[in-house]
């Protein structure tokens, strides 16, 4: 409890001080003036918090072996697949088929007329978030809540949480755009970060690498910013959205049904 209070005073105390009192919800040209800046607070909350709480509750040997399994690369090449390659190719499965309705689910990075700028903004938010987030969520939180509960337990808690913690972001930057639709486009997340969640800790269960982690979470908010379709209206992203969150449930079901929900690990 300590750890998450910590991470949500550090992240939403510095989006608050960034934004302003009234700065909820945020207008377009603050938006676009502070993104990179929320962004980088919003970040600083789990990793700082992480390395600190590691320092104080397991020492200068905590935090030896938490960089040494950030340094865990040498896994099966089938978690790298798993971490690198869940999250675009089930979007641009889905978005495929649903371009057979309508060509405005055309996947962004296709569309997009400054294809290497959106591939690097793409790569670069994917790896700020994956590292920073998981230094903590998967580097601190993750093991202590194992200690107690299920990997599915532990999976969909900081699930939620993670969720949680995306709100006054999201709800700054994504009110103004979203209107009337934003609660069933927060909800979708409150579905989709939980089941991806739940895949995250099979994933590391399996290699003991924080690295994997940290690529797997890159895979999935580089994969959006990248595919994320351009063109398509807000019921459309909605409906894209609720495929994708879907499609998540269904691996956790799979996933759960083959490895048990006590630790994923046959």
């Amino acid at each position: 409890m300590i750890y998450f209070a910590l991470v949500f005073i550090i992240s939403w105390g510095n989006i608050l001080f960034l934004v302003g009192s009234k700065g909820l919800p945020g207008s377009g040209a603050q938006i676009q003036q502070l993104f990179p800046l929320v962004f980088l607070a919003m970040i600083a909350g789990p990793s700082l918090a992480s390395i600190l709480l590691t320092g104080i509750v397991d020492g200068k040997a905590g935090l030896r072996e938490l960089f040494l399994r950030q340094c865990r690369w040498r896994v099966n090449i089938r978690w790298y697949g798993a971490a690198l390659l869940i999250t675009p190719l089930l979007l641009s499965a889905i978005l495929t088929s649903l371009m057979f309705i309508s060509p405005v689910f055309m996947p962004g990075i296709i569309s997009a007329n400054d294809k290497v700028t959106l591939l690097g903004l793409s790569i670069a938010a994917g790896l700020a978030a994956g590292f920073f987030e998981e230094l903590g969520w998967t580097g601190f939180a993750i093991p202590k809540m194992q200690m107690k509960y299920s990997a599915l337990a532990t999976s969909i808690m900081l699930g939620v949480i993670w969720a949680i913690w995306h709100l006054l972001a999201d709800f700054w930057g994504g009110y103004s755009v979203y209107g009337a639709l934003y609660l069933p486009h927060y909800l979708l997340w409150v579905v989709a970060l939980p089941a991806y969640r739940v895949l995250m800790v099979w994933v590391y269960n399996n290699t003991g690498s924080l690295l994997m982690a940290q690529l797997m979470h890159a895979s999935f908010t580089g994969s959006q910013f990248l595919l994320t379709p351009s063109t398509a209206s807000l019921a459309d992203g909605i409906l894209w959205y609720a495929l994708f969150a879907a499609t998540l449930c269904v691996a956790v079901v799979v996933v759960v049904s083959i490895y048990g929900k006590k630790r994923f690990i046959i």
